[in-house]
């Protein structure tokens, strides 16, 4: 899945509150072995350096809750009307 290219199409009025919640479904995530080293690495220097509302920054949000938690992040996604995006989300999650 181009996580880069669904960030793309997210509304940047809809990007802080976004961000807020995948970060809150990754930390309550019972699941943090699914993580890999090199996204755990990616999302904390973003957030060391104020920029998780960069689309780098949540590319890799997104990538992390769909792996992590991907029927949280639909709801998520689908709550704040982004329901293109939960779609693809469920659909790459039926291919794991």
């Amino acid at each position: 899945m181009d996580y880069r290219k669904l960030v793309e199409t997210i509304p940047v009025a809809k990007r802080e509150q976004l961000s807020n919640k995948l970060v809150d479904l990754i930390l309550s995530s019972k699941n943090d072995e699914k993580m890999p080293s090199q996204l755990a690495n990616t999302m904390l220097h973003h957030w060391q350096n104020d920029i998780l509302l960069s689309e780098s920054g949540l590319t890799a949000l997104l990538e992390a809750a769909a792996l992590l938690e991907p029927e949280k992040a639909i709801e998520t996604f689908t709550a704040l009307e982004l329901t293109g995006i939960a779609e693809q989300i469920r659909q790459g999650a039926t291919k794991t």
